[in-house]
């Protein structure tokens, strides 16, 4: 059971799966013969320990992360070490499930201010000026 944050998120560890990768980049032949990379696959759309509110959420913060059929993908290959990279990718699915439990702050409509209004308009005289004094002169007839 891994648990997120103060709102306490429990996931099953049924819910997670884990894969064992081979990691790319430098680390002679240690990389050639240990897959130390982990991706963890976390079924979003199908977990019922994820409230819809939360799910919608996490889906939607996650972006190109989750793949089409709602499952969150994260690969950790950060360290050498299976076990580290594995602590990694769940530390990570935590953050990514505390950042999903807080709703967003509802927004309060605000009117803009006079005094940026006058700046505003001042703005578009000054650019009106600018594109007025920038027109050919047409020849006058003497």
């Amino acid at each position: 059971m891994i648990s997120a944050g103060s709102r306490s998120i429990g996931i099953a560890e049924g819910d997670i799966e884990e894969r064992f990768i081979r990691s790319s980049g430098p680390g002679g032949q240690n990389v050639n013969k240990v897959a130390t990379a982990v991706q963890l696959r976390f079924d979003v759309r199908n977990s019922r320990s994820l409230s819809d509110g939360v799910r919608e959420r996490l889906i939607r913060l996650a972006g190109k992360r989750v793949t089409g059929e709602g499952v969150l993908v994260i690969e950790a290959s950060r360290f050498r070490t299976r076990e580290r990279n594995r602590q990694d990718a769940r530390d990570r699915l935590l953050q990514w499930l505390e950042k999903a439990a807080t709703p967003p702050k509802p927004r309060r409509k605000t009117r803009p201010t006079a005094g940026s209004r006058v700046r505003r308009l001042e703005g578009k005289q000054f650019r009106s000026e600018t594109k007025r004094v920038r027109k050919s002169v047409s020849p006058s007839e003497d």
